[in-house]
């Protein structure tokens, strides 16, 4: 039994691992988003960001897309920050390289690139017009880019999620952040593609203790159309520190893998 069991965990892992290395002929969008802050937005945009970045071998780029001083580039281990999304929307050219692009960009430890929304202090909110700019600029350069939208409604995050190949919206395991999501769900039901289908609900615990029934939750989720994966909670995304593979739990890594081959999956769909 216990070889039997071991055997369907490699198998499954080799599994979710080819739907995140899945090729992609455009670069690849995917929108984080939530309906209020302090969910674990910019946490799970970090972690599949690490996720792509450890599975794949093309650029990966994490693009922060809010300007009130998020968290990102603190989860990614950033040191320092010199170029916004707003000053690198000024510069961008058809004839420019990726290696001329890079340039603009901060590594991040253990390979991928982030680009945040500001430098480090609170700016002016970026717009639709800049981000537009810059996400379609950036595809031609990146196979994935993650981006960490703004809350909900916010314009920036409206255009994000519309206009993404892939959706993530971090929810919160309660019944607030539950019946909050799904208003958002919703939301997407009504947009003139088939937004939903695209669309993955990652139900973050940010307590080890939580009284929410979440196979209840995940359905009532899924009722919509929309995939449903839960993270559960860990020590090390609760630190608020840099994110790192290695420090995470397995339960963490397993569902932040299949988090990432669950958008992936959906993304490479849209053409």
């Amino acid at each position: 039994m216990l070889g039997t069991s071991v055997a369907r965990e490699v198998t499954e892992g080799t599994r979710l691992a080819q739907e995140v290395q899945q090729p992609v002929t455009t670069g690849r969008v995917i929108a984080v988003t939530s309906i209020r802050g302090g969910v674990g937005k910019s946490t799970v945009t970090a972690l599949l960001s690490r996720i792509f970045n450890h599975y794949r071998r093309d650029p990966v780029l994490a693009l922060e897309a809010d300007a009130a001083l998020g968290t990102l580039p603190v989860r990614l281990g950033a040191e320092s920050v010199r170029w916004s999304c707003s000053d690198l929307a000024q510069i961008l050219t058809p004839s420019m390289q990726l290696t001329d692009v890079i340039g603009y960009l901060v590594p991040v430890t253990d390979g991928g690139w982030l680009l945040p929304a500001s430098q480090g202090r609170v700016g002016a909110p970026l717009d639709v017009r800049t981000y537009r700019t810059v996400t379609m600029a950036l595809r031609r350069y990146f196979a994935v880019t993650v981006v960490d939208c703004e809350t909900l409604p916010g314009e920036v995050a409206r255009t994000a999620m519309d206009t993404a190949h892939a959706r993530v919206v971090a929810a919160p395991m309660t019944a607030e952040g539950v019946n909050g999501t799904r208003v958002v769900l919703d939301w997407l039901a009504q947009l003139p593609h088939a937004a939903l289908d695209s669309t993955v609900v990652a139900l973050t615990a940010n307590s080890p203790d939580t009284t929410l029934d979440v196979r209840a939750a995940s359905a009532y989720l899924r009722e919509t159309g929309a995939a449903v994966v839960s993270v559960p909670y860990d020590r090390h995304l609760g630190g608020g520190g840099p994110i790192l593979n290695t420090m995470l739990g397995r339960d963490t890594r397993e569902a932040a893998t299949t988090l990432a081959a669950e958008v992936m999956r959906r993304a490479v769909r849209v053409r």
